[in-house]
């Protein structure tokens, strides 16, 4: 993955992850040399790709170096790889955007077109409604286009290469402590469905491999009538536990509502403490990702004490966690 890669030349020269002794001096004037990286760094969790927002933050533990950045990727440094899942079981804070009428295979408007459905019908009363269905405790059953694994292969293959599922996809208990409709578009606004349609076979192929998980596999498009008039959209603002599919819930409500729906936008508000817009002092701000495209152009001199921009803002919103009373 190309962002782990970038992170690992600034972290892999860094004393903030690595000992000053072991770093290479600076000769001269001359900018050290970046040398072969040896810092240990993986990833533990994967956002959505339309995603923006709090995407990322950073820990110092210790005795275990933890690193959380870009795109929801909770990344591990050094001893940090091992506990990588205690940073990302919290709370999250979404604003998304659903359009209706359209479904696809991702659940979202980077994927192909796979139903299309009525959606002049729905109301914003129709949806507001509706919403209570989607709060507390709920299942999620995950998208068959996604990289979890059953039986060691992915269910997207399963789905692209038209194989029945060896059993259904186990549903996931998920908490949506609030979901509120905050913006009911209608036709006023510039989102549209995916050029990119399923073709015959590929449906063929999905329904094949929904066989031991659906009732009824078949996909049916029923669109309404071809006009020029824009689909509806609306945003809702949702606050939820860890491992919740937003796309999920944007789809399952699309289905609860007589039509279909995709997310066009995805906006994380808050992870955990950290926040776009921190209320009091337990909430974090977050590194933005353009401090880490400078650096990766050109970290710059350090200051007084030789510590760089991109460290700064850093040290600025570190927290120190001691991993041995984990």
């Amino acid at each position: 993955m190309s962002v782990i890669e970038d992170i690992k030349q600034l972290v892999g020269n860094s004393r903030l992850f690595v000992d000053p002794r072991k770093l290479e001096n600076r000769i001269g004037g001359e900018k050290r040399k970046r040398r072969k990286n040896t810092v240990k760094i993986g990833q533990g969790g994967t956002l959505d790709p339309l995603a923006d927002g709090v995407l990322g933050n950073f820990y110092i533990v210790l005795h275990v170096d933890t690193l959380v950045i870009h795109r929801g990727l909770v990344v591990g440094v050094g001893k940090g790889t091992k506990r990588l899942s205690d940073f990302l079981d919290c709370v999250k804070e979404y604003r998304t955007t659903a359009l209706l009428g359209c479904e696809t295979d991702s659940y979202d408007c980077h994927g192909s077109r796979v139903r299309d459905a009525p959606w002049r019908h729905v109301t914003k009363g129709a949806v507001e409604a509706i919403l209570d269905k989607f709060r507390g405790e709920i299942y999620q059953t995950p998208p068959i286009f996604s990289a979890l694994k059953m039986d060691g292969k992915p269910l997207y293959e399963y789905a692209r290469q038209g194989i029945p599922l060896p059993r259904p996809i186990e549903r996931r208990m998920v908490t949506v402590h609030s979901l509120d409709l905050v913006d009911w578009k209608g036709s006023h606004h510039n989102f549209r469905w995916p050029e990119k349609e399923f073709t015959s076979d590929q449906k063929t192929a999905l329904e094949t491999a929904l066989k031991s998980d659906e009732t009824d596999p078949a996909i049916q498009d029923k669109p309404d009538e071809q006009t020029e008039e824009v689909p509806t959209a609306f945003v809702l603002s949702m606050r939820v536990s860890g491992g919740t599919y937003v796309r999920s819930i944007v789809h399952d409500l699309g289905r609860a509502l007589g039509s279909a729906a995709h997310v066009v936008t995805l906006t994380r508000s808050r992870q955990g403490k950290f926040t776009l817009d921190p209320g009091d002092g337990k909430d974090k701000s977050c590194v933005p990702w353009d401090v880490f495209e400078k650096a990766l152009e050109d970290e710059g001199e350090g200051d007084e004490d030789g510590w760089r921009a991109w460290e700064k803002e850093v040290l600025d919103r570190l927290e120190i966690v001691d991993a041995q009373k984990q």
